[in-house]
């Protein structure tokens, strides 16, 4: 029992000896040029604080005989669906898609 035992233990020894270990060689790799990513077309923005600091002065936005630059009533407030004409709230900010 010794024997196989001692063979074993010095076969282990040569195998670790004559063992190799191998390393690649390191080669760059040809990388893409990254591509520009498409920009996203601008959305519009609307409601009643872009409207009254693109306009310049917000408080034509009160005032009922303000000129037509300043916009209606209409495109500032949602409207009930099931009674036409009322008012339902104030866009402060509208995105459209």
């Amino acid at each position: 029992m010794k024997k196989i035992v001692a063979v074993a233990v010095m076969m282990m020894i040569a195998s670790a000896a004559f063992a190799e270990t191998f390393t690649a060689p390191i080669v760059p790799r040809k990388v893409a040029p990254p591509q520009k990513a498409v920009p996203l077309p601008p959305r519009e923005v609307g409601g009643v604080v872009p409207r009254a600091v693109r306009g310049g002065n917000p408080l034509q936005m009160l005032n009922p005989r303000a000129p037509a630059r300043y916009g209606t009533a209409q495109q500032s407030v949602t409207f009930h669906p099931d009674v036409p004409g009322k008012w339902n709230g104030i866009k402060l900010f509208e995105f459209t898609f």
